[in-house]
């Protein structure tokens, strides 16, 4: 295992770095601060986290500007 850059849409949101027996996250944009110092198996776990904390801000944010345009 050796660290990795994980990027998120063309855009570098943190590395992996070998911890024990896993990765763990450091996180160095704060739209992924929620992940940071979370170990994961592999590089491809800690990416499919983000974009699930991203897909759900994403689905929260537009609930947010939905309920504001309906008001």
């Amino acid at each position: 295992m050796s660290k990795q850059v994980i990027e998120y849409d063309g855009e570098a949101v943190g590395v992996v770095v070998p911890d024990k027996d896993r990765l763990k996250f450091l996180a160095v944009k704060y739209h992924v601060w929620d992940l940071d110092k979370q170990h994961f198996h592999s590089a491809d776990e800690a990416r499919t986290a983000i974009r699930h904390l991203l897909a759900g801000r994403s689905r929260q944010s537009q609930r947010s500007h939905s309920a504001g345009f309906a008001a």
